[in-house]
């Protein structure tokens, strides 16, 4: 950036540098306390000494809403921009990022996250904690699985998936009950379906644990030890409504699907707490049709008027 900027132009708003070469930003950005908007898109950044030190701590910090890095070198995403805490809208696209940091979640003020066109294979779960995000765009990388804890983004609207590696989205994914448009086309769920069911048999403890819960067998934290007591808490209640059981560690984790919109089958992942709540021929299922399969009809009534838009082709 050209020395004497913020001497020209101290009340400086809107700065676009965009398709200049640039590798580096000098100190001079430091000192415009005004700049709320900064675009360095298609450059050379990314490199040792791209941003200027101590831009965490700058007036810069605190002014600057809107960020646009994308097109550029960046291996990983600098510590420094996990400092300016009132940006609202914040991309990354098209850079050479391999993960997300956890300490994304100190950016309580981001709206828009842009992270397309990069190498990312995970999303880490402190990615929830922002509870301002409506628009994530984390599309052609290399995802694999979403995490349940995105689940908590209640002010998400558009969640932008599509050229991943995704086989299946966590069920949680309902609760995002904002969400207007999914995005997921050139994922696997989208190219081929894939139903994937894995048992572990209960241990004697879980056995026993599922007896007295089932059972409803009275006990208080005189009669058992601690450890037990904290156990028998941690049971989960089987989705099936006709199966009535719960688990603890050993449950079928199923790719159920659900009806998105009377149109589109989603694979989402479903656990239930034996090989035979997901058999049709079940006792614990009277019909033709598995519980899994009809169970994801109920809930489809429940998501339909939620996504509004769900793109797969």
């Amino acid at each position: 950036l050209p020395a004497g900027l913020s001497q020209w132009f101290p009340a400086l708003e809107v700065l676009d540098v965009s398709g200049t070469g640039l590798a580096e930003m000098g100190t001079e950005l430091l000192s415009l306390p005004c700049l709320h908007t900064l675009l360095a898109k298609n450059n050379r950044l990314g490199g040792p000494g791209s941003l200027p030190k101590g831009l965490g701590q700058a007036p810069l910090a605190r002014s600057l809403r809107v960020l646009n890095l994308s097109g550029n070198r960046f291996a990983e995403v600098p510590p420094a921009l996990l400092q300016l805490r009132g940006l609202r809208s914040l991309s990354l696209g098209g850079n050479r990022l391999h993960g997300i940091p956890p300490d994304i979640q100190e950016l309580h003020s981001l709206e828009f996250l842009y992270l397309g066109g990069n190498f990312i294979t995970a999303i880490p779960p402190e990615l929830a904690k922002l509870p301002s995000l409506r628009y994530l765009v984390l599309c052609d990388n290399k995802i694999q699985s979403i995490p349940p804890q995105l689940a908590q983004l209640h002010s998400l609207r558009s969640l932008s998936l599509h050229n991943n590696l995704l086989t299946y989205l966590p069920r949680e994914i309902l609760n995002l009950v904002h969400l207007e448009e999914l995005s997921l086309r050139g994922n696997p769920l989208v190219v081929r379906f894939v139903r994937d069911l894995t048992y572990n048999p209960p241990s004697l403890q879980e056995l026993a644990g599922r007896t007295v819960k089932t059972r409803n067998i009275p006990y208080a934290p005189s009669d058992l030890p601690e450890s037990l007591v904290r156990y028998l808490s941690l049971a989960s209640n089987c989705p099936n409504p006709k199966c009535g059981g719960v688990y603890f560690d050993s449950c079928v984790r199923q790719i159920k699907f659900v009806d998105f919109c009377g149109k589109y089958r989603l694979p989402l992942m479903h656990y239930l707490c034996s090989p035979e709540c997901s058999s049709p021929f079940s006792s614990a299922s009277q019909s033709s049709t598995s519980q899994s399969e009809s169970d994801s009809e109920d809930e489809a009534s429940v998501a339909a008027h939620r996504m509004q838009k769900v793109l797969l082709g």
